[in-house]
């Protein structure tokens, strides 16, 4: 897709573009906002048991864990 440059472009021009954009956003579907979060949650919560980042990762299955301590002379 070429790069429009909209500074070069005529008011009728930039019209043109902003009623073809409007268009293509008046036919997206739209969900409400209190349920497309009541859905997240859901998903979220339902992977909860495996997500390592809420269990914690089991110390002998953790790539980066410590080798050993460090030792200052």
């Amino acid at each position: 897709m070429p790069v429009i440059n909209v500074e070069d472009m005529t008011d009728l021009d930039k019209a043109k573009m902003e009623v073809t954009q409007l268009k293509t956003e008046v036919k997206l579907e739209r969900a409400k906002v209190s349920k497309c979060c009541e859905e997240i949650t859901e998903y979220i919560q339902s992977g909860a048991d495996e997500d390592p980042l809420v269990k914690g990762i089991p110390e002998e299955k953790n790539p980066f864990k410590e080798k050993g301590g460090c030792v200052i002379c």
